[in-house]
């Protein structure tokens, strides 16, 4: 009889070690899984600063391009248009580079309508005055400042396009 005790001992005692084993395992993995989540959620709430940080710089990009506001930033350094042409395009370019990292941040389409309203500022400005009615980089300023006003421009459409995208994946 002291046998059998004894084995019940034994027997109830690995049982119950057994089962504190598999409490402890589920809790420490359950534990480490809260943990994992909340390390995640973290991440995904720096990315999404990032995220934000990125558009607001090329939204700021966009506004600093825009015509109207570069004509009014950027004034002519000499009398001659092409200087002031130049001098134009260069500040564009500029901005350009300094923003460029941002494009890791956006989607592919959303860069592509942030090149385009770059490229076709440059291109607006090499192509305005082709029939060469400006001679002074004053008249050139002037007639790009009327003209722009008059149209529809490519970086209001990509800002629009870039707000649009941002209100997507912030309402999520």
């Amino acid at each position: 009889m002291d046998f059998l005790e004894n084995n019940f001992k034994w027997f109830f005692a690995f049982l119950a070690l057994i089962i504190i084993y598999k409490f402890l395992k589920d809790y420490l993995s359950h534990q480490n899984n809260n943990k994992f989540l909340s390390r995640n959620d973290s991440i995904k709430s720096d990315v999404l600063k990032i995220k934000l940080q990125a558009y607001e710089r090329l939204a700021l990009f966009l506004e600093r391009i825009s015509l109207t506001n570069l004509l009014t930033r950027v004034h002519p350094i000499s009398s001659k248009k092409e200087d002031y042409q130049y001098l134009l395009t260069q500040t564009i370019e500029q901005e350009f580079e300094h923003n460029i990292s941002q494009q890791i941040y956006v989607s592919e389409e959303c860069w592509h309508f942030i090149l385009t309203a770059k490229n076709s500022n440059i291109q607006y400005i090499r192509n305005c005055d082709i029939s060469n009615t400006t001679s002074t980089a004053d008249n050139f300023r002037e007639l790009l400042l009327t003209k722009t006003i008059k149209e529809a421009s490519s970086t209001s459409i990509a800002l629009s396009f870039l707000k649009n995208e941002v209100n997507k994946f912030t309402s999520l």
